[in-house]
């Protein structure tokens, strides 16, 4: 079965396995997925540095963030395929393996807000994630495209990609990195026009979920509702709340 999350066997990929350091195989996935981290661990700090924001809530908030991401990233493919989780028992790899940027996005929102009430941190730092997530994300799915995760549908375009089945495939791994460098560049542009504190962050959610509600037209997955995929349908959430945000409230 192909399934967005769930690659079909572990040769499966363009490069599923980077390289060796030994005898031990570094995995792509695993490996953009650390250095997507640390990029936009990097460029957040960056960014705090020139604002002069780093500080130690500027580290609080880092950490919620990661926290918050990976705890989201995790929970929508729990959801998602329980079924195939409680049918694969005592074997894990399935539930240890998948994640989804759309929950991590949303779990990293989530617990920085929390953490800011909790401590009571005042100080808006949107525009500061802002272009760290952009890039992390861009840097994060190429991990996703040698793994061969996250791919598209049939497509006789002549850019598309064979992952393993001899059927040429959307590459939609790469659109969404190339996507989200634009939008890190976007975002520097806009940075320089001393936007409104939180604004850059609204913005990149905003796109990101509008672009993605479209990407889940040539992505394999699972139709939950009016024709729709589930991710689909918290995308058009996600940018009715962050467009309220926006327009009408405060931002984070």
């Amino acid at each position: 079965m192909l399934d967005f999350h769930l690659v079909p066997s572990p040769e499966w990929g363009i490069k599923p396995v980077l390289f060796y350091f030994g005898s031990f195989p570094v995995p792509s996935y695993s490996f953009f997925m650390l250095l997507a981290i640390l990029v936009g661990c990097f460029i957040y700090w960056l960014e705090a540095r020139k604002e002069k924001k780093a500080n130690e809530n500027s580290f609080y908030l880092i950490i919620a963030a990661l926290v918050g991401g990976a705890i989201g990233a995790k929970l929508p493919i729990v959801f998602l395929y329980w079924k195939e989780i409680v049918s694969s028992f005592p074997d894990l790899s399935i539930l240890i393996s998948g994640r989804t940027i759309v929950g991590g996005l949303i779990g990293g929102t989530l617990a920085v807000i929390y953490i800011k009430n909790k401590l009571g941190i005042k100080e808006r730092r949107g525009n500061l994630f802002a272009p760290a997530i952009a890039l992390g994300v861009a840097v994060g799915r190429i991990g996703c495209f040698l793994r061969g995760c996250c791919f598209g549908k049939p497509t006789d375009l002549p850019w598309g990609v064979n992952f393993g089945d001899g059927i040429l495939r959307h590459p939609t791994q790469l659109y969404e990195s190339i996507f989200m460098l634009g939008m890190f560049f976007y975002l520097r542009y806009l940075g320089k026009k001393n936007p409104a504190p939180g604004k850059l962050f609204d913005v990149l959610m905003i796109y990101y979920f509008t672009f993605r509600f479209f990407i889940e037209f040539i992505r394999v997955e699972k139709i939950v509702f009016l024709g729709l995929t589930f991710f689909q349908l918290v995308s058009i959430a996600a940018v009715i709340w962050f467009a309220r945000r926006y327009f009408f409230k405060k931002t984070f």
